[in-house]
């Protein structure tokens, strides 16, 4: 899973991030993305496309992801940006801050950003879009992991403030308990409209 990163090293590329996102499908809540670069000798183990890792293995990669990397940045689109944009514009939205967030951190400008299947355009930093890229370059297995541990804690967070649609546990997604909650209390504050339509 090193391979793409290491290749882009000897190319001269030094700080180089993986980008990816997490909760395009969710009927709630913001979608949100994670730019993490590594360093060349990172090599916890473990560390895969998060949907493939349990919620305690995501929590403790977590930490030793945060702790041992270069930099990293966090973004989001909440429900409204959703809304307004449609959720792959939103997306890249929100790709755009976490990048922007890491070169924070870093101080200084990426010299490449790893995709997870997209490409951003006006984006001014070299990338590269790579498909099933959570499962074949380690930067982006660690962003996923980065963003579905952020989303996660968020949605346990809104649960507690609207306990109707099992948030804790769907994450927002469209299971049987959350359209349960929907056909009972209506809709919340943090529901994507736009993903609802057919509802009303």
């Amino acid at each position: 899973m090193k391979k793409p990163e290491e290749e882009l090293h000897r190319q001269g590329y030094k700080y180089i991030a993986g980008v990816d996102e997490v909760g395009r499908g969710p009927l709630a809540g913001p979608v949100v993305t994670a730019a993490v670069v590594l360093p060349e000798d990172f090599d916890v183990l473990g560390v895969d496309d998060s949907k493939k890792l349990s919620e305690k293995r995501r929590e403790e990669l977590y930490d030793k992801i945060i702790e041992g990397c270069v930099a990293y940045g966090i973004g989001m689109s909440d429900h409204q940006v959703i809304d307004e944009i449609n959720i792959l514009q939103a997306t890249k939205e929100a790709m755009k801050k976490a990048i922007a967030e890491c070169e924070i951190m870093l101080k200084q400008k990426l010299d490449f950003a790893l995709f997870d299947a997209v490409t951003i355009e006006g984006l001014d930093v070299p990338q590269h879009a790579i498909i099933k890229g959570d499962a074949k370059v380690l930067a982006i297995a660690a962003a996923s992991i980065v963003a579905k541990v952020t989303r996660d804690r968020m949605m346990v967070e809104y649960a507690r403030e609207y306990p109707w649609y099992a948030f804790e546990s769907n994450k927002g997604y469209g299971t049987a308990a959350h359209y349960e909650g929907i056909r009972e209390h209506g809709t919340c504050p943090i529901h994507r409209m736009s993903f609802l339509k057919n509802m009303h």
